[in-house]
């Protein structure tokens, strides 16, 4: 793909479609169309996961296979499907590598419903000194760090777990940038709160009824990743009630919570979680996502609320309704992509309210 004459942004899935055609991105298997997101390549785990004793990071002078000969425990075959076990660390090679221009970067996440499952899943590279970032110019191969958190998983080759998108140039919106945008499309219900993204708060008061969340229960039955609108929530969650506006959260506990916001990713626009900020308090909104372009874009502009998946960390922390929780960074697209999530993807989250991932029974 020739840079010259390509916007600065995030890339499109006919972008990236062109990536896919000169090699810039390949893979093991044919590469399926209902990988290429609006504006993310969803990425599949190959044949083999190998047991370490510890999450790592290769750094410049390594390759992932250098710091597996060092850290291996053992090998499993996912080829039938295998238990990857609560608590264990895992690596696993990707089907997808990539040969990148020196002036595309690109970013990693989890995907919607294993963030759900408290799957920590993080994409890393040869040389790489960061987790789910690939830098400019990368070529080689793609390996994912997993590591069940909540409940032990079943995965086979084959099987999407992580998403990347790929930018150029300067992509993020400026706070300026950002009101200009949404005075001209709405990007939020109520009141904006911008400042270095848009801020989003924790919805502990429903508009009926007084439930706010579920937790994760702490000894559970194994979950196979194949299987959709198939688990009873009550097998592995707790429903968390409020009638008070506020919760205690526990530490080392894992929630599910709705933002209060309803949230509009225009079709020019991508979104990032931000990382969380210690300053907030003594808790995590879970690993950082990626929306894309049409999540809650409608017609009626209603927008989707956003899923906040919650981890408490060595104190217990009281969480108030209404209370930032955490921010969307907004980046600007490229071009428009040919298809917009919710709108001509079908998707199983857009107009959402609280929900848990689709692996569960009305998930």
């Amino acid at each position: 793909m020739q840079i010259t004459g390509i916007a600065d942004g995030v890339l499109s899935d006919r972008q990236m479609g062109m990536m896919i055609e000169t090699g810039q991105i390949t893979s093991e298997w044919d590469i399926e169309e209902g990988q290429v997101q609006p504006a993310s390549l969803d990425l599949r785990l190959g044949a083999k996961a190998y047991r370490v004793r510890a999450s790592f990071l290769p750094g410049r002078s390594a390759t992932v296979s250098d710091r597996l000969n060092e850290f291996m425990m053992h090998e499993m075959d996912l080829r039938a499907g295998a238990v990857l076990e609560k608590g264990c660390v895992y690596v696993v090679p990707l089907l997808e590598a990539l040969n990148l221009p020196k002036e595309i970067s690109g970013a990693a996440s989890a995907k919607s419903s294993i963030g759900r499952l408290d799957l920590l899943t993080r994409v890393i590279t040869d040389q790489g000194v960061e987790f789910d970032r690939v830098p400019a110019g990368y070529s080689g191969p793609l390996f994912v760090e997993i590591c069940p958190r909540s409940f032990s998983v079943v995965v086979q080759t084959g099987q999407m777990l992580n998403q990347i998108i790929f930018r150029l140039g300067q992509t993020m919106l400026t706070d300026e940038a950002l009101e200009d945008l949404h005075r001209q499309t709405p990007i939020v219900s109520g009141n904006a709160v911008i400042s270095e993204g848009l801020g989003f708060s924790v919805d502990l008061k429903p508009p009926q009824g007084d439930l706010v969340g579920y937790r994760a229960k702490p000894h559970t039955g194994v979950i196979d990743l194949s299987k959709l609108n198939f688990y009873e929530p009550s097998e592995f969650w707790e429903e968390i009630r409020t009638d008070e506006g506020r919760i205690i959260l526990d530490p080392g506990a894992f929630y599910i919570l709705v933002s209060q916001e309803a949230i509009t990713i225009p079709p020019n626009c991508a979104a990032e979680m931000a990382p969380y900020l210690a300053m907030v308090g003594e808790f995590r909104v879970h690993y950082a996502g990626f929306f894309d372009p049409g999540f809650g874009y409608s017609s009626s502009g209603a927008g989707s609320r956003g899923v906040l998946e919650v981890r408490c960390h060595e104190a217990p922390f009281v969480l108030e309704h209404g209370q930032i929780v955490g921010r969307l960074v907004y980046e600007k697209m490229s071009e428009i992509p040919q298809q917009l999530y919710g709108i001509d993807i079908a998707s199983n989250y857009q107009g959402q309210r609280l929900k848990l991932s689709k692996h569960f029974k009305n998930g």
